[in-house]
């Protein structure tokens, strides 16, 4: 398999997808709900379909999981695209610049290739395995911090948070109280690619779904993070929590968690 030709293939399909969303945002039309917070739109729809006319166009007995279509195709290949057309819904929604457009390549399960696209600033975070992480062509890595405390971290909470609270926020206290900061951006995909670039030390979500952190975490580990799950077990798709770090505070802020 040419991973670069996978790779291409997945940056041309984030472009197209960006400027449909560029075009939708603030003219969006009719918004539907899926769930009390889990919004949905035109744009959304749109851009998952250019994503996978892009890939079909070139790897049509490929398998696809796409967040609004679910999968796509059989496939006997062991070869699947996991695509989330627009993480940041709600962001989107309300006209926030904060949201991205996800796409990652799989082979028997192993993420080989994952590309993230923020449409608003241009940023492109793109990595193929064993090839290392880039943020528009440029290399990059994780940050050097070696304590929670000198440390910027970033969350999220799964939709269901209202339901029970309790738990996600004595982890954000936890974690409040012992770094310098904690922010939440709306986007799992820009928050692992923060952590690639070291802009942020640590991630942590839980309620995760494949086509969130799919890309992300390619990218991610490629730039030098670690990814596991709130155990330490080394992090997969199909997870529902993650935990990201530079590495050297991971140890730290996983005992935050638990």
């Amino acid at each position: 398999m040419d991973l670069n030709l996978i790779k291409n293939t997945a940056v041309g399909a984030a472009y197209k997808s960006g400027e449909i969303l560029r075009s939708h945002l603030g003219n969006f039309g009719e918004v539907s709900k899926k769930g009390p917070k889990d919004l949905v739109t035109a744009a959304d729809i749109a851009s998952e379909k250019q994503i996978i006319k892009s890939i079909q166009s070139r790897f049509a007995d490929h398998k696809i999981l796409a967040e609004e279509s679910s999968a796509q195709n059989t496939g006997t290949d062991g070869h699947t695209w996991i695509i989330d057309p627009l993480d940041g819904t709600t962001n989107f929604a309300h006209q926030v610049p904060v949201f991205s457009v996800s796409i990652a390549f799989a082979e028997n399960g192993q993420l080989r290739a994952g590309v993230v696209l923020n449409p608003m600033t241009g940023e492109l975070f793109t990595a193929v395995q064993g090839q290392g992480a880039q943020l528009n062509g440029r290399a990059i890595s994780v940050s050097d911090c070696r304590q929670v405390s000198e440390s910027l971290l970033v969350t999220g909470f799964p939709y269901d948070i209202k339901e029970n609270p309790g738990p996600y926020m004595d982890k954000f206290a936890r974690c409040l109280s012992a770094a310098i900061g904690v922010r939440r951006l709306g986007s799992a995909a820009l928050d692992l690619c923060f952590v690639a670039c070291g802009r942020f030390e640590g991630f942590w979500e839980q309620g995760l779904k494949p086509w969130d952190t799919a890309a992300g975490t390619l990218i991610a580990r490629e730039a030098g993070a670690r990814v596991t799950d709130f155990s330490g077990t080394a992090y997969d798709i199909d997870k529902k929590e993650l935990l990201a770090t530079n590495g050297h505070i991971h140890e730290d802020l996983r005992s935050l968690l638990t």
